[in-house]
């Protein structure tokens, strides 16, 4: 590798930030990228040396086993070692830092009338408090507990305690339906579930309560009981001025499992030491939706996830200490976990927490935020980029962005259109684009530009992190070398990588290991241009990215074919300007059924409600049948074409009915006009 140099637009660090930068050209990335992978013991040693080990490692910093031909799939991390993530984020930072009147968040509600500063010694007591809360109801090292929460400050400090008993934490987002709920729960196998009485958002009032309340009822009627106690937190938002509850929402309680926040967390003392566990014990389980519809439980253990995120974040966003960072992602999907949770707390870093909406109450909310707390590193998704492109210029010329320094997006690959956009306009055309490539599994960034060091084209990933090597291979499992399409996969393991799924070793092998040994397969494929740059191309598997968020077509096919009109669906993939992807349905009745605006509804509404709005359908189409080969198998392929209006369907002699495909063109007109 080299320093590039392209025919194409390229865009070129800024020098004002190469001077105090963590990585400050192309060539220091190729000096410490080398190092990485030739001596990682060294190079993790160094990291691993920041923070504080109750017992150091007795085993090397990284151990691995990624061939299943030579016995079970693993990945070690300073092993023999112990230590406490919530005293790495917190204490080691108000005790040994003098951080502690650092303000960790900014938290900016829903309502712009509600917003709140947190320091790191404010947010330690808190996390203290509710640590000996769920010690108080029998939260042991190893427990499961299940958090359903809006992004409120609560949240934050919930995942903490947790971390700092030893207990896992498995936070399921707030938008998901009690079906999911019940789903992750049961899974996790929690003894507590902490949610919140009902949240705002946007307008909408949710009943978060109720939902949970229905989810646990659920649980029940599967043979599954195991939560016992169920927090309830009440929003800032039911609150009156006197701090009172309003009562729009009647929050439904069971007096034997239920507890109020407030009341357990008045009395509890602020004060819980640590308990010291294994680097490789779980710190948590966090959900992701797996191509079979049953959602895949990923564990993330303790060093080498706080090694990982600690040094992703801080060369990444090239964070310094004066910095006000901005991560508009929500903490039940990775991106939070990793990227406004554990990375800036474990870098001592000043975060903004938002739990609103980018249009709401106006479509200026976003810059208003970063004029307000003069934010320097924005990290958001393409899909809020394109939502808000849609609004244009104006919005944006009402404030001052003149503080921001770093531009970041996640989620999914970044069209140049909305690339260049972001940087021009927002970035006023002097802020780096670092446009990450992850997963739930990899921890924390695998592909991504630095700064100060990574000339960038739009829309591209660039190159491998510290640690990471990744291959591209054809069907046939051979490294393809220099200008290539195929599997993006990856060589070895680096800290943060998953190292199992929750109680399912087996499903964990066969879905990342199997198909080409000696690697980990991520599922999407990828290709590399003549200067080596890499770029994303979409998922290979049948998996869809609906607005940054991974799903299914089999999870949305199984909510489908609940209905009793159904007799079979399939779910496919559709462009959409804002959403990157969007879900595009057919369906095939059974026999006497008619396919109507009703159903259409029907449908979308089964949808909603067993998995969660963020998987609503776009488009349903009536398939009187569906193309499939000789052995019965659907071919998506074609049903991809159909949805994208393509005609040129290519070969198609294994199709058992050619003549199905011109039904289906002809109908399609009704569902995607």
């Amino acid at each position: 590798m080299v320093v590039p140099e392209s025919q194409e637009k390229m865009y070129y660090p800024p020098v004002d930030l190469q001077r105090n930068a963590h990585v400050p050209d192309f060539n220091s990335y190729l000096v410490m990228y080398k190092k990485s992978l030739e001596n990682p013991e060294a190079f993790w040693r160094e990291v691993a040396d920041e923070f504080f080990w109750k017992k150091p490692a007795t085993g090397p910093m990284l151990q691995h086993n990624f061939d299943m031909t030579k016995g079970n799939i693993f990945v070690n991390c300073m092993e023999g070692a112990k230590t406490n993530m919530c005293y790495n984020v917190l204490d080691r930072h108000v005790k040994e830092g003098k951080l502690g009147e650092k303000v960790a968040y900014y938290w900016e509600g829903n309502s712009p009338d509600h917003h709140m500063t947190i320091t790191y010694r404010q947010l330690l007591s808190h996390v203290c408090r509710c640590a000996n809360v769920l010690k108080q109801m029998g939260v042991k090292r190893g427990d499961r507990v299940s958090i359903y929460l809006p992004m409120i400050p609560e949240l934050i400090v919930t995942m903490l305690a947790c971390a700092r008993i030893g207990a896992v934490h498995s936070i399921v987002f707030a938008g998901f339906s009690s079906e999911s709920l019940c789903e992750r729960i049961m899974d996790a196998q929690s003894s507590v579930l902490v949610t919140a009485d009902g949240v705002y958002r946007g307008e909408k009032l949710i009943n978060l309560k109720q939902i949970s309340d229905e989810a646990l009822e659920k649980c029940r009627e599967k043979g599954s009981s195991g939560v016992t106690t169920c927090l309830v937190i009440k929003h800032q938002a039911q609150r009156t001025r006197t701090g009172t509850l309003c009562n729009k929402l009647q929050t439904p309680w069971d007096s034997e499992r239920d507890v109020w926040w407030d009341e357990v967390m008045r009395d509890s003392p602020d004060e819980c030491e640590p308990e010291w566990v294994d680097a490789e014990d779980p710190l948590f389980i966090l959900y992701t939706s797996g191509s079979t519809g049953k959602p895949k439980g990923v564990v993330h253990t303790v060093a080498g996830y706080l090694l990982y995120t600690s040094l992703t974040f801080r060369y990444v966003f090239d964070h310094q200490p004066d910095d006000v960072y901005w991560c508009t992602a929500d903490i039940g999907w990775i991106t939070g976990h990793s990227y406004i949770t554990y990375g800036p707390l474990a870098n001592g870093a000043t975060g903004v927490l938002f739990e609103g909406l980018p249009v709401h109450p106006h479509v200026g909310r976003f810059w208003e935020i970063i004029e307000k707390y003069k934010v320097t590193k924005f990290y958001t998704a393409p899909t809020a980029i394109r939502l808000l492109m849609k609004y244009g210029q104006e919005p944006l010329r009402k404030y001052d962005l003149s503080s921001l320094r770093i531009l970041g997006t996640v989620g999914e690959p970044i069209n140049p259109e909305a690339w260049r956009w972001y940087h021009e306009v927002v970035g006023q055309g002097r802020c780096p684009v670092v446009d990450t490539f992850w997963q739930t599994e990899t921890g924390g960034h695998v592909l991504t530009p630095l700064p100060a060091a990574t000339p960038l084209k739009p829309g591209s990933a660039t190159f491998p992190f510290f640690g990471v090597e990744p291959a591209i291979l054809n069907e046939h499992g051979e490294e393809l070398e220099g200008v290539a399409e195929g599997y993006l996969v990856f060589r070895k393991p680096w800290p943060g990588i998953m190292r199992t799924i929750y109680k399912n070793q087996e499903r964990f092998e066969n879905t990342y290991f199997k198909k080409f040994p000696g690697f980990y397969v991520t599922g999407d494929g990828c290709r590399r241009d003549k200067d080596g740059y890499y770029w994303i191309t979409g998922r290979i598997d049948d998996m869809l990215n609906v607005s940054g968020h991974l799903m299914s077509t089999a999870e949305v096919e199984a909510a489908l074919m609940l209905h009793p009109s159904v007799s079979e669906a399939a779910v496919v993939s559709r462009p959409h300007k804002v959403k990157g992807e969007c879900l595009y349905c057919f369906v095939t009745l059974k026999d006497g059924k008619e396919f109507n605006c009703k159903l259409v509804e029907d449908l979308k509404r089964l949808v909603r409600e067993k998995i969660g709005p963020i998987a609503t359908p776009d488009f349903i189409q009536n398939a009187p049948a569906l193309p499939k080969t000789r052995s019965g198998k659907i071919m998506r392929r074609i049903l991809r074409q159909i949805a994208r209006n393509e005609k040129d369907l290519g070969d198609l002699s294994t199709l058992a009915d050619p003549k199905v495909v011109e039904v289906l063109f002809n109908q399609r007109s009704e569902a995607a006009a």
